[in-house]
C-alpha cells in the first residue's frame, strides 16, 4: 500500500511534547490507568477519537470570522440550513452542540421504560442514551462484521433475517425504533451498503417502525459505497447521501467527524411534523433557542463549510488512505486488526494480539495503555471495557471483539506518525506476554470507560 500524499499543504503546525517513558508512566498511574484522564500535552499522538479534533481549512477558519452571533435567527443558521437540506433532503434539520446532544433530545421522545432500540450496532454514547431513556440496546450486526480475518465488503451491515425474528418474537409494540449506524464504529467503522439500508428501511416501513441514522461518519461511508457498490460508482458522494438519507425517518450526527470541526451536530426529521414539534421542545430545554442549538454563530458557519469540503472524493480517498496505510504495515508485522479497515481507523484485535489476557480483564485497554507507554500514542478500547454493565441484570456484558482503535484525525498526522505507530505496536507485539490486564477499582453507572479508574494485574 502506497502513501496517498495529502490534497491540501500544512499552513500551521502544533508543537508536540516528546516524553520519556518514565514521564510516562507517572503520567498513566496518577490518570489511574484511563486514557481520557491524561493531560493532552503528555501525548506525543493522539489517536484517543477522530471527534472533533482534525483540522480545519483557510476557508473554514474565515467562516469562524464571518459567524453571525444573533441569539435568534442568525445568517450562519440559515447559511447552515440550506447545505443541510441541500446534502440530507430532510424537512426539519435543527443544530444542537454535538451527536450526544441529539441524541439526548430524541431518545427520551420515542423511547417508553423498556422498549427495545435494535441497531447493527450501537456506540457508546447512543447505547448509554437509549439505557438513560428506559430502553433496551439489541445489537444485530451481520456475521461478517464479527469475523475480524475475513474480508467483506459491507461489515457494518444489519442482519435483516435477525430483525425481521427479533421484532416477531418480541412484538411491534415492544421496540422503539431502529437504528443503523454509518460508517458501523463499533465493529471497526465497516460501511453499511445502500442495498442493506434499503432492506432494513422496508422491514421498518412493514412493521411501523421508526428508522433513524447515526450519521456521523456518513461521509465515508458513501465513499465506500462508491468504491464497493457496483449500481454507485459513477455517482456522486452527495447523490449517494441523498439516496441513503431517502430511506430513514430521521437522523443523528455527531459533525465533529465528516464535518470536520471542532464542536457540532445535527438532528433532522423528515415527515413527522409531531415529533419535530416535541424535538423542538427539549432543543430549548436543553440545547438553548431553535437557530443556535447551543453553538456559537462562528460554529455554525464552520460546519456548513465543513459539511460541503467532507464530500470531496480527492479528501475522502486520502482520508481512507491513511487507514489503508497503518494497516498494511500492520500486516506487514503479523498485528491482527479488523480486515478490511474503516474509514476513520485501524482497530487491532488486542483479544488475538494478547490472548492470554481475559475479556473480563479488558485486553484492548491493556494494548491502549501500553501503546502510552511505549510511545506517547494514546487511544482506546471499543472492547468489554466499553461495555456498561447490563441495565436489566447488572452483571458485566462481554464485547463481541476486543479491539483497540487507532482513530486518525482528520488533516492532522503524516506517514512518519503512522510509521511511528506501526513500529510501537511491532515492538509491543514483540514483548506481547509481559501485557498486564487491568481490573476497575471505581466506575460510573452511565459511559463508565470516560471516567472509570483501574489498575494493571499481572496475568
Amino acid at each position: 500500500m502506497r502513501y496517498i500524499p495529502e490534497p491540501f499543504k500544512i499552513k500551521m503546525v502544533e508543537p508536540l511534547k516528546m516524553t520519556t517513558r518514565e514521564q510516562r508512566e507517572a503520567y498513566i498511574k496518577a490518570a489511574d490507568y484511563n486514557g481520557f484522564a491524561l493531560p493532552a500535552e503528555a501525548v506525543y499522538i493522539d489517536l484517543q477519537t477522530d471527534s472533533g479534533t482534525g483540522a480545519m481549512t483557510d476557508t473554514q477558519w474565515a467562516g469562524l470570522m464571518r459567524g453571525d452571533e444573533a441569539y435568534s435567527g442568525g445568517r450562519s443558521y440559515y447559511r447552515l440550513m440550506e447545505v443541510g437540506k441541500e446534502l440530507f433532503g430532510y424537512d426539519y434539520i435543527q443544530p444542537v452542540h454535538q451527536g450526544r446532544a441529539a441524541e439526548k433530545v430524541l431518545l427520551p421522545i420515542i423511547i417508553k421504560a423498556g422498549q427495545y432500540v435494535i441497531s447493527n450496532t450501537f456506540f457508546d454514547t447512543t447505547r448509554g442514551h437509549v439505557g438513560l431513556a428506559g430502553g433496551r440496546p439489541v445489537d444485530l450486526v451481520c456475521a461478517e462484521g464479527l469475523d475480524t480475518t475475513t474480508y467483506a465488503d459491507f461489515k457494518g451491515n444489519m442482519d435483516v433475517e435477525k430483525l425481521v425474528a427479533f421484532i416477531e418474537e418480541h412484538g411491534v409494540d415492544s421496540i422503539a425504533g431502529i437504528v443503523m449506524t454509518i460508517t458501523n464504529n463499533t465493529v471497526g467503522g465497516q460501511p453499511v451498503s445502500v442495498a442493506n439500508l434499503r432492506e432494513v428501511s422496508a422491514v421498518a416501513k412493514k412493521y411501523g417502525i421508526l428508522l433513524i441514522i447515526d450519521a456521523a461518519r456518513f461521509a465515508e461511508n458513501a465513499m465506500f459505497v462508491k468504491q464497493r457498490e457496483p449500481e454507485f460508482n459513477d455517482k456522486s458522494i452527495k447523490q449517494i447521501t441523498l439516496e441513503a438519507f431517502a430511506l430513514a425517518d430521521a437522523f443523528t450526527m455527531s459533525a465533529k467527524k465528516d464535518a470536520i470541526v471542532n464542536m457540532g451536530g445535527l438532528l433532522g426529521v423528515r415527515d413527522n411534523p409531531a415529533l419535530v414539534e416535541r424535538i423542538k421542545s427539549n432543543v430549548i430545554s436543553f440545547e438553548g433557542y431553535l437557530t443556535y442549538g447551543g453553538l456559537a454563530g462562528r460554529d455554525l458557519e464552520a460546519m456548513a463549510i465543513g459539511l460541503e469540503e467532507g464530500l470531496d472524493e480527492d479528501y475522502l480517498r486520502y482520508r481512507i488512505g491513511q487507514s489503508q496505510y497503518l494497516a498494511a504495515k500492520l500486516e506487514e508485522y503479523g498485528i491482527p486488526f479488523q480486515n478490511p479497515v474503516g474509514g476513520h481507523g485501524v482497530f487491532v484485535d488486542a483479544g488475538k494480539m494478547l490472548p492470554h489476557i481475559p475479556w473480563n480483564y479488558y485486553p484492548g485497554h491493556a494494548l491502549a495503555i501500553e501503546l502510552y507507554l511505549e510511545a506517547g500514542i494514546r487511544a482506546c478500547d471499543i472492547g468489554s471495557y466499553l461495555m456498561d454493565p447490563d441495565p436489566v441484570t447488572g452483571e458485566q456484558q462481554q464485547a463481541p471483539a476486543e479491539f483497540t482503535r487507532l482513530a486518525i484525525p482528520r488533516r492532522v498526522y503524516t506517514q512518519a506518525h503512522l510509521d511511528v505507530i506501526a513500529d510501537a505496536l511491532k515492538t509491543i507485539k514483540e514483548r506481547s506476554r509481559e501485557v498486564p490486564g487491568y481490573e476497575i477499582t471505581w466506575q460510573a453507572e452511565v459511559l463508565r470507560h470516560f471516567t472509570g479508574k483501574l489498575r494493571p494485574v499481572k496475568l
